[in-house]
């Protein structure tokens, strides 16, 4: 019997090529986006799992005046304070340091972004697969390194003759290859490519000062310890330990810990450079990759319906023959069984196909688990689900046929069955229309985000990190040879560049009672000239006074709105620096409110003082000549810095750094929306194909009798737009709510116009004429006599 089911379920396939076709196309493709999805999602959840000590395992957040913000960053005596406070508690405590190192092995230097410094536990806490060499003693030695495979490789050819290598570190520490590892999973919230004893450093001016942070703090909490007992006990620690610097400052810092397999999905920011994900994100996909399918279903189920009719006569003869009811619900079922299965088996295909793009527009590599359950589980369910919930309506609805009716021939569809396939038709559309309001609006936003006016000049500006010893050590002399040069306009050294690092800090401030928290800027005296920024109170700072380098600041018209002053009110006010015991400085001048941060976050408070904490070169070129005024740039580089590889960006590309998650959403979204939209159009355009082959006679009669192409056209056509209205009326409000509450994650948004919802209805209602216009103008074309020759 089973046999013959299929027999069945494959001719009627066959028969039908262009249902067949729509069917399998339509299911094929949704299938294929939530795969895409799946995939995406499946690697968002997965993150830091494969760390066999990962639940017992927490990062050290700092807090400041108990805000909710927190900040990874501490400085190097916290890790043994805390081993040695908490013996029983705290099993291990390492160390991360994240550092831009100049890396060299004879003729090759990389300037190199990922690499770690850490304590020499970081592989026993960690479980990152080791390729060659051992994980409790790869770190021992001050004088190692570990490095990827694929650093490996880029160094020395091949990973066994990695081992025992020598490279230099910033040209003077020499690293001994003690051991590789795989390359850094795409699901590890920490990306290296090199990690180095932290004992290099420990050394340094400011290591051990507990005020000063720069480095990440991991520690394993022994399994009969939890989480909020050993947080009761940090107010004593920090009391302990910061207790005097605390009350020097006039606020109070805390901490918490953060477990491992919630670090990713913590609120990124610019004080965090480890991988950071947005659940909401992940949901709105979760919830697209469903809509998807839900649309893939209503045309299976609409198809097969329609085809009821058809295939009535079939059902009538098997009654008659015997066929009982359950046994026609399993034939039907199992044609959709079979089309579901045969649509997977095209959709991994395509997959596999699609996987480097995809990765591409992700950003990076997806690892799929072929060899792991969840796939399959997945394709299994997607099977079940769309071959039973799918193929459910159409089986009960065949097999409740009268057979004397259907063998008569005289059985239709009746009022419910219209309306049930309308309502379908509504629901597919309404989604559609849904995902097209969203594209747009993200479309519009990220275009009224990138055009704001950020109140600075980011156009032909340039910038230059300061991030090796010889460039930092020779800095006034690379500006003096930039400025003497003829193709630059100005230099600026700062510490952070808009849209990069600004440090939140206290400051005692004349008139206030408690300590006044802003955002700093550490930089010279070109700042406001290299980025065009304005002053709308007192002046700028000058060479003129050798005052300002000791005893002045400038602070933005918000800083002063926030310490309760006008612009003008401002001006001779002091202020003073509580995190570095800073003297006492004026205000000599307000700046106009400057974008220095993400749109997504409000405007605030910034402190401009011309200390000295140098991080990047801002260089404003001359108008024309970008080529030779970079050659000039790299020419003076190499002069100061001669081992080190000149590296830039523009200013005007840090939009790109910045919302580069918002822009692959937005490309993801449009991707989605234009694939609903098509699986849609693909069941719509089977409707008209039903709606036009059963009517082939009355159109014959009316061409007849004098009826125009138009108005056979329209006759077609209006009962098929009518659902597709009502779709779009459905969805605007719906859309509405939910861009509305989207544009909430930015501070700065465009508002939603009407004419966003007007295009969204028309692009719905051209794409859905369209494609019923392929097949109405068609039936209206044909010759009548071929239609009525049968009479």
């Amino acid at each position: 019997m089973l046999k013959n089911y299929i027999k069945i379920a494959w001719r009627n396939l066959y028969k039908n090529k262009a249902f067949s076709l729509i069917h399998i196309l339509g299911l094929t493709m949704g299938i294929t986006v939530c795969l895409m999805i799946f995939l995406y999602i499946s690697n968002e959840f997965s993150f830091d799992n494969f760390h066999s000590k990962g639940k017992n395992i927490y990062r050290v957040m700092r807090g400041f005046d108990a805000t909710k913000a927190r900040v990874p960053y501490l400085s190097g005596p916290y890790a043994p304070a805390l081993l040695n406070d908490y013996p029983q508690e705290v099993k291990q405590a390492v160390r991360v340091s994240p550092r831009n190192d100049l890396v060299s092995f004879g003729e090759k230097a990389f300037n190199e972004k990922k690499v770690f410094a850490t304590d020499a536990g970081f592989f026993t806490l960690f479980s990152f697969p080791f390729i060659k060499g051992n994980a409790a003693t790869a770190l021992k030695e001050p004088g190692s390194i570990v490095l990827t495979e694929t650093t490996a490789k880029r160094y020395f050819g091949n990973v066994d003759d990695a081992m025992g290598k020598v490279v230099r570190m910033d040209k003077s520490l020499q690293l001994k290859v003690t051991a590789v590892v795989k390359d850094v999973p795409s699901n590890s919230h920490l990306d290296f490519d090199m990690v180095m004893p932290i004992s290099n450093y420990v050394h340094d001016n400011g290591f051990d000062i507990w005020i000063n942070n720069s480095m990440y703090v991991y520690v394993l909490l022994d399994e009969h310890i939890s989480q909020a007992q050993l947080e009761s006990r940090f107010p004593q620690f920090m009391d302990k330990y910061m207790g005097k610097d605390m009350a020097r400052m006039g606020s109070k810092f805390d901490l918490k810990l953060t477990p491992l397999k919630d670090i990713y999905f913590e609120q990124s920011s610019a004080f965090d450079t480890v991988k950071h994900g947005d659940r909401t994100v992940v949901f709105i996909f979760i919830s697209i990759a469903i809509l998807i399918m839900l649309i893939a279903c209503i045309n299976f189920m609409n198809l097969s319906t329609i085809r009821a009719v058809e295939r009535s006569k079939e059902v009538g003869m098997r009654k008659v023959m015997g066929a009982l009811r359950n046994h026609l619900i399993i034939q039907f079922i199992g044609e959709s069984l079979l089309l579901a299965l045969i649509s997977c088996a095209l959709s991994v295909g395509l997959l596999l196909m699609l996987m480097p793009w995809y990765n591409q527009l992700l950003g990076y590599t997806l690892t799929v688990a072929w060899n792991q359950p969840p796939i399959y589980l997945f394709l299994a369910g997607v099977i079940l689900v769309v071959g039973f919930l799918a193929g459910s309506y159409p089986a009960f609805f065949l097999s409740a046929f009268s057979p004397i009716q259907a063998l008569k021939g005289k059985l239709r569809l009746g009022r419910g069955g219209t309306f049930f396939r309308q309502s379908l038709v509504v629901t597919q559309f309404s989604i559609s229309v849904l995902l097209i309001i969203s594209t747009i609006v993200i479309m519009n936003q990220m275009s009224f985000v990138k055009n704001k006016s950020l109140g600075y000049d980011k156009a032909q500006t340039v910038i230059v990190s300061i991030d090796n010893n010889d460039i930092y050590n020779h800095r006034r002399a690379f500006k003096d040879q930039l400025q003497n040069s003829g193709n630059v306009a100005s230099v600026s050294l700062m510490s952070g560049e808009p849209g990069g690092f600004f440090d939140v800090q206290g400051f005692e401030a004349e008139g206030q009672h408690e300590v006044f928290k802003s955002r700093s800027e550490f930089a010279d005296f070109e700042f406001v000239k290299t980025l065009g920024l304005k002053v709308i109170a007192g002046r700028d700072f000058s060479p003129q006074f050798a005052t300002d380098t000791t005893e002045a600041v400038l602070v933005n018209r918000t800083a002063a709105k926030l310490l309760g002053f006008t612009p003008e009110q401002a001006l001779g006010k002091w202020i003073k620096n509580t995190v570095r015991d800073d003297k006492k400085r004026h205000i000599i001048g307000v700046i106009e409110d400057f974008n220095f941060l993400s749109l997504k976050e409000n405007m605030d408070a910034l402190v401009i003082s011309p200390s000295e904490d140098k991080r990047v070169a801002v260089i404003k070129l001359k108008p024309g000549h970008i080529k030779s005024s970079l050659a000039d740039i790299k020419n003076i580089y190499n002069e100061v810095a001669p081992i080190y590889p000149f590296e830039y960006k523009f200013l005007d590309q840090q939009f790109d750094v910045t919302y580069r998650t918002d822009i692959r959403q937005q490309t993801m979204l449009g991707i989605f929306s234009g694939l609903a939209i098509f699986i849609a159009c693909l069941g719509l355009f089977g409707l008209a194909s039903f709606t036009a082959a059963k009517r082939t006679k009355e159109i014959g009669v009316r061409k007849v009798l004098g009826s125009s192409v138009q108005n056979i056209l329209l006759l077609l056509s209006k009962d098929l737009l009518k659902p597709v209205l009502l779709a779009t009326v459905i969805a605007m409000p719906l859309g509405y709510y939910c861009m509305n509450r989207w544009l909430q994650n930015f501070a700065y948004r465009t508002p939603l116009h009407w004419w966003i919802f007007a295009l969204a209805a028309v692009a719905t209602f051209l794409i859905a004429l369209t494609t019923i216009s392929l097949k109405s103008v068609k039936a209206a074309l044909a010759n009548p006599v071929n239609s009525l020759r049968s009479e």
